[in-house]
């Protein structure tokens, strides 16, 4: 799996919760879930990714349902991740090295799927903070896809009154990743064209 997103940390999300928290059953947590990520149409949102060696990456994520993501990495590193067309692309600028894998094979494709049923693959995590919703999603049949827990709060002001503050993602190797999202804001138009790319191969062979 791509060096970057699928590596390394397994720090814990901090999170304080923007409103009162209120009680509810896993199922009704769920269902939620579900609403709030069928009720998303854009999404941006600053991004903060940690590596197992400490090492911290900085960006933006633009989100556009169905099936758009883009992880634009702070100034000077030579990276990008974006998912269209059902893939998800990992370009690394540096080497000239691009790679593809179908959403549906990532983690994130619990994200950029809205319309599937997540509760045949989704499970609620119990946590201690009954202002947060944890929720585990993999595909039994395909370990080889990986593993995403994603950590909400509930906020009265967001979609169903969830706010994704980000996920830990677990490769079949192993590897966790943790993204922490601040300053998120919806409903902002986003054109197609932000989740074009660049292919460094087509100018590594006129060379």
């Amino acid at each position: 799996m791509n060096p970057i997103l699928f590596r390394a940390l397994a720090a814990p999300i901090a999170i304080a919760a923007a409103a009162s928290p209120v009680i509810a059953s896993p199922a009704s947590d769920l269902a939620s879930v579900q609403r709030h990520l069928q009720s998303i149409k854009t999404m941006t949102a600053d991004f903060t990714q940690t590596d197992r060696n400490g090492k911290v990456l900085t960006g933006v994520l633009t989100l556009k349902q169905p099936g758009k993501i883009r992880f634009q990495y702070e100034k000077g590193v030579p990276i990008l991740i974006v998912a269209e067309g059902g893939a998800l692309t990992f370009i690394d600028y540096s080497v000239n090295q691009v790679q593809r894998w179908p959403i549906k094979n990532s983690p994130l494709g619990v994200l950029l799927d809205p319309g599937r049923d997540i509760g045949r693959y989704a499970k609620v995590v119990p946590t201690a903070n009954d202002g947060v919703v944890s929720v585990e999603a993999n595909d039994p049949k395909h370990p080889e896809y990986g593993r995403i827990t994603l950590i909400f709060s509930r906020n009265s002001a967001a979609p169903a009154g969830l706010e994704l503050q980000g996920w830990v993602a677990l490769d079949s190797q192993n590897n966790r990743t943790t993204i922490r999202l601040s300053g998120q804001r919806y409903g902002a138009a986003v054109g197609d064209n932000m989740f074009r790319w660049n292919d460094p191969r087509k100018k590594a062979a006129r060379r």
